[in-house]
């Protein structure tokens, strides 16, 4: 499946398996390094590694979400890719970038992590992190079930909504990433609009899928 030049919405609760996905995007070089906005680790550079991990009291800066708005905003405005990698699972979260995806004519597309919550909780037990409880990730899980279906997100203005295949449907993040090709800017400072010919389901995904605001450790609740 090819991603347009554009915005790249990553949609999943804790431990769906979103930072792998992109570091092997980045790791296969379907990506670059650069292209990856995250919320955990800006708010890392802004307050210190721990800073990352923290109890979801202590994650809710602005600044962080401010200088996450700004690297998108200028990566968009040059016309090149922006993968927003936090949780995004609520309306408010989502339409807050939608409106820099907007402000620069930059197509958007989400890519889901609809993993089952059994494995959600397997895998965040096994995550070298304690900051995210199980009823967190039930939490996040059940709002992503009622406010991010793939009709939600098109009415919302996703161009493109694709399931990420993950642990639930034997897929590892490696595999899952050569899934996808990731567009170059065919003019630069225009993004590609081309419109969306491929299929829904990315290989690995049960037939009729489709396919931060705070860390992993709180429900999003950026303005």
């Amino acid at each position: 499946m090819t991603v347009p030049v554009g915005l790249v919405v990553l949609v999943g609760p804790p431990a769906s398996g979103k930072t792998a996905f992109v570091h092997a995007l980045v790791e296969q070089g379907r990506i670059g390094a650069d292209a990856v906005v995250s919320s955990d680790e800006i708010r890392a550079e802004l307050f210190g590694p721990s800073a990352a991990a923290a109890p979801c009291a202590a994650t809710q800066d602005p600044r962080v979400f401010d200088e996450r708005d700004r690297r998108v905003a200028a990566r968009l405005a040059a016309g090149l890719t922006a993968v927003a990698e936090s949780t995004n699972v609520t309306v408010q979260a989502r339409r807050r970038l939608a409106a820099l995806a907007e402000r620069f004519g930059a197509p958007v597309t989400v890519l889901r992590f609809t993993q089952d919550e059994a494995v959600l909780h397997r895998q965040n037990e096994e995550r070298a992190r304690d900051d995210v409880s199980a009823s967190d990730v039930s939490a996040y899980a059940a709002i992503m079930a009622r406010d991010a279906t793939p009709e939600k997100l098109r009415a919302e203005g996703a161009a493109r909504v694709y399931d990420v295949p993950g642990p639930g449907q034997g897929t590892t993040a490696a595999e899952a990433a050569r899934h996808f090709t990731f567009a170059t800017p065919a003019t630069p400072g225009r993004p590609d609009t081309t419109p969306d010919t491929t299929p829904d389901t990315a290989p690995g995904t049960a037939p009729g899928t489709v396919a931060s605001e705070p860390p992993d450790s709180a429900p999003d609740t950026a303005p």
